[in-house]
């Protein structure tokens, strides 16, 4: 129940006036709130002082119940790298009002004897992972370490809401809610797209609660770093160290300076390119991702705390809300593919109250100065997007079904009431959950012969996991991330560097030379889970690749993109005036299309017949929709087809001509059928095998191992296509097999998005082109596909060679 809501202010006010601080009213209105028993929903921009809007009034509220022992305040932050300025804020202002309360940190670095003290000693104030958070659920002890909690807090919701572990926070919540029926809990939000609905999801069905908003307008300054002139024709990658030269001066007048990259390889030849232009940044600069040890991560957030660097090269790592006031700039390197993540890491800068953020978009090829024109209007107008909750994830119940297990046990009644209280699990239905229960139980019905995938025992009044080593599997396994299988990176007779993925080191050979962690390293062998290295003087050396790192171009900053396009005669954007020579070329050879039109490429040459569309639809809508027109097409003449995409459009490649013109009278665009189409072309059982794959990880039917002894990618990959085949033969219905295909649909083709191109394709005037050599659209796919297949040497003279022939 609500404490005192009369009395707080005798302690609120005081507190900010001891710091010479003026409250801003969305605090004030937060603590409001809090004291009248509500739960809700924060959106404040980063740098405003949205922690004190909660946990301030959190501590004031155990000042005044005189709260001594037991978990308080339990606040959820999605990165451990948050973790540190979270808890030394919560500290300070716990110490300024006189609370003798324990801080601490449980997350996935966190020692075993510091997790154990946790338990035993017992904390106030808890900051934690939603993984970490599951793993407290786990425990034996569970409802006794969460017996005094009265507020949860959950930290960047909209980073969490259109994830799975956005899921794992909404199943933490119904369960402590059912534990503690007056819990307060909130969400705090950056602002997107659909707010109101990200508070809904928060609270559960039926809930009511209250959004907060702060009134506060943080400046954004964009600047692009513009090339001093273009390739007419652009390839991926192509251009963004050309303007090395115009970065070093931008990073020499900062006091500290991030430069964001989308990938970790992106990041390591960013970091080696900065090195060689500018040598004197050597000690200054620092190399920041997540396969980077614990240890250099942490020096790293130091150093940006002290002021001591002046440049970090990063991933998304540093994206969400760490305070490094020292940062005064930021720079982009090549399209962050949406409005939010480029707010989000413009928000990185400038980050005290009324401070501007100042952000540089440094284009990576000819075409994204088109995006950076389109970022800047889309922040104008605040076009930002939506985060779409994920529903029925049913490996991720299975796993909380395990958790429940595992910890007290697992009560059908109470756990059935728990889920039907979460947004994501709210159409469950109570034969669905049966089944689920009885599969842990009993097994699949096609896996009841292995005694493995029987888990859990009824127990008195409730299912419990009664092997101690199988508990044991299930706590390692907790989380929804299925990264691929790691490999820790040793120099030789030294220290560890960091951990790689498995599939790109077992591909190398003794004294092959790879760049990571900012150093050339040669590869010696591997021993155990450890890829042993040496230092290396090589010249050449290859970047690591690592899987998942493409985006897409989000609806929102694709309908800008194509506006620009559309204009681009009239266009007064610097960006897309410096594009006129390329648009001109692509004018000539065929076609800049408008937004009523769709633009088609037939083009042949010595590998064979070239089908290019365009839809400027982002790089999955147009995965999606390469694939069924390339499955439509050979139903109307048997020939395969290799398929490329970019953000922009596709291309088709054949042997044979393409049947194009019957195609188009057969409705080749149509949205009838799409998902029977879908499934039946070629890449889809595919994707669902490796959909399959991560979903078996999560929901517990395979075990990934531990990190000291991993199981190998190799055995894991056979293990689930066997399982697939087996489900997909004998047991079609299966729950988790379902979820793959479902979230190849919705997650990977983007099945709803797709739709939506297709019908505005089937009303578009298609304006069909065949253009003797390649063009400025058609170029980059091209390329594209040719860098799947080549090696880097290779490619390197393969593209030389192209642009003479598309420039002649």
């Amino acid at each position: 129940m609500p404490s005192d809501s009369s009395t707080w202010k005798t302690l609120w006010n005081p507190w900010f006036q001891a710091r010479n601080w003026q409250g801003h009213r969305f605090q004030e209105d937060c603590a409001e709130q809090y004291f009248k028993g509500k739960s809700g929903l924060l959106n404040a921009p980063t740098g405003s002082g949205k922690t004190f809007a909660l946990a301030l009034p959190a501590l004031i509220d155990a000042k005044l119940r005189h709260h001594k022992k037991g978990l308080f305040l339990l606040w959820i932050t999605p990165l451990k790298a948050l973790s540190k300025d979270i808890r030394s804020a919560i500290d300070g202002a716990a110490q300024e009002l006189d609370l003798n309360f324990t801080v601490a940190l449980r997350t996935g670095d966190t020692s075993a004897a510091e997790r154990q003290k946790i338990k035993t000693q017992g904390v106030q104030v808890l900051i934690t992972t939603p993984e970490s958070l599951h793993l407290l659920i786990a425990s034996p002890s569970a409802s006794d370490f969460f017996k005094h909690l009265e507020c949860v807090v959950c930290d960047e919701w909209h980073e969490l809401i259109g994830s799975k572990r956005g899921v794992q926070v909404e199943l933490a919540l119904a369960y402590l809610r059912r534990l503690r029926p007056y819990l307060k809990t909130w969400a705090i939000s950056a602002t997107i797209g659909n707010l109101e609905e990200a508070n809904r999801v928060f609270l559960g069905p039926g809930r009511k609660g209250v959004q907060v908003k702060a009134d506060i307008q943080k400046e954004i300054q964009v600047h692009t770093i513009m090339p001093d002139t273009i390739d007419r024709f652009p390839w991926s990658g192509h251009m963004g160290t050309a303007l090395l030269a115009k970065v070093i001066p931008l990073i020499e007048e900062a006091r500290t300076t991030l430069i964001f990259t989308n990938t970790r390889n992106q990041s390591e030849v960013w970091y080696q390119q900065l090195l060689d232009a500018n040598p004197s940044l050597a000690g200054r600069m620092a190399l920041h991702h997540g396969s980077l040890t614990r240890e250099v991560r942490d020096w790293v957030e130091n150093s940006l705390h002290e002021g001591s660097l002046k440049a970090v090269v990063c991933t998304s790592s540093l994206d969400l809300g760490v305070d490094f006031r020292p940062v005064d700039r930021v720079i982009q390197i090549g399209s962050p593919k949406g409005v939010a993540r480029f707010l989000q890491r413009a928000g990185r800068s400038g980050h005290g109250p009324g401070e501007v953020s100042d952000i540089h978009f440094l284009p990576t090829h000819s075409l994204e100065l088109l995006e950076a024109a389109a970022l800047k209007q889309a922040v104008s107008e605040q076009r930002i997007e939506s985060r779409v909750p994920v529903l029925r994830a049913m490996d991720v119940l299975m796993q909380y079904l395990m958790t429940l297990s595992v910890g007290e046990g697992l009560h059908p009644d109470w756990a059935f009431a728990e889920i039907q209280s979460t947004h994501a699990f709210a159409s469950v239905t109570r034969e669905e959950f049966d089944d689920m229960i009885r599969s842990l139980e009993l097994g699949a019905p096609s896996l009841e012969a292995y005694d493995e995938y029987k888990k859990i025992t009824w127990v008195d009044d409730r299912y419990k996991v009664i092997s101690r080593k199988l508990a044991m599997m299930h706590r390692q396994s907790i989380g929804t991330i299925a990264a691929d299988q790691t490999l820790w990176v040793k120099l030789q007779g030294g220290s560890t560097l960091g951990s790689m993925e498995e599939y790109f080191l077992s591909k190398l050979k003794e004294g092959d030379a790879f760049v990571f962690a900012g150093r050339v390293l040669e590869f010696v062998r591997i021993d155990g889970n450890t890829a042993v290295v040496r230092k290396s003087k090589k010249k050449k050396a290859v970047v690591p690749s690592w899987m998942g790192g493409r985006m897409s171009l989000s609806s929102e900053l694709s309908t800008v993109l194509q506006s620009k396009l559309e204009s681009w005669k009239e266009a007064v954007d610097p960006e897309v005036e410096l594009l006129h020579s390329l648009f001109e070329i692509q004018q000539e050879r065929s076609a800049v299309p408008s937004s009523e039109e769709l633009l088609i490429e037939l083009f042949e040459s010595c590998e064979g017949h070239h089908l290019f569309v365009f839809p400027f639809e982002g790089r999955m809508v147009n995965e999606g929709m390469g694939m069924l027109l390339a499955y439509r097409l050979s139903q109307i003449s048997a020939q395969t087809y290799s398929i490329a995409m970019n953000d922009y459009g596709f291309e088709l490649l054949s042997s044979e001509p393409i049947p194009l013109e019957e195609a188009l009278e057969l409705d080749l665009f149509s949205a009838q059928n799409l998902t029977r189409d879908l499934q039946e072309s070629t890449n889809y059982s595919l994707m669902c095998q490796r959909r399959f794959a991560d979903i078996a990880v999560i929901g517990g039917l395979l075990f990934k191992g531990t990190q000291n002894k991993p199981v190998k990618n190799r055995h894991l990959q056979s293990s689930s296509r066997l399982m697939y085949q087996v489900f997909s033969d004998f047991e079609p219905n299966n729950v988790l097999l379902q979820q793959a295909r479902e979230e190849v649909l919705s997650n990977q083709l983007e099945e709803r998005r797709l739709r939506l191109a297709l019908n505005k394709a089937d009303a578009q005037k298609w304006v069909i082109q065949r253009p003797q050599r390649p063009t400025p659209f058609s170029f980059p796919l091209m390329v594209d596909r040719l860098r799947e297949t080549w090696s880097s040497e290779k490619i390197e003279d393969r593209i030389a060679r192209m642009l003479n022939e598309a420039e002649a």
